[in-house]
């Protein structure tokens, strides 16, 4: 501890409701430290938690329009020919990856710096 970079403590005191809100928006952070979590919010002026669960949606739509993809340029490398059924489930595939693109954008956080 010798080696402490941060040599001067802070001291200040809340009400219970300001402690209960300190408290809640410390676990919301799910920031281990809660001085680390006071140096963020005093430095940065805000402390956010983002969730990118949407992501893992994003993934799996996408192995599922690889898939049926991978599945396409068997089917034409096997027989040679090219179908327009193949090419329309494609075309429709294609516009599943931008829908699915266009929705998760949407989710972005919106976060000035």
């Amino acid at each position: 501890m010798a080696n402490r970079k941060r040599t001067n403590p802070v001291q200040f005191y809340l009400d219970d409701d300001e402690q209960y809100i300190l408290d809640e928006k410390f676990r919301l952070s799910g920031m281990k430290s809660k001085s680390a979590f006071l140096r963020k919010l005093i430095l940065y002026g805000y402390v956010y938690d983002v969730d990118y669960s949407y992501l893992r949606n994003y993934n799996t739509e996408l192995g599922r329009i690889s898939s049926n993809l991978n599945q396409i340029a068997k089917r034409i490398n096997s027989t040679g020919n090219i179908y327009k059924e193949d090419m329309d489930e494609v075309k429709e595939l294609m516009n599943e990856v931008w829908r699915t693109q266009k929705s998760m954008l949407s989710k972005q956080p919106l976060i000035k710096r």
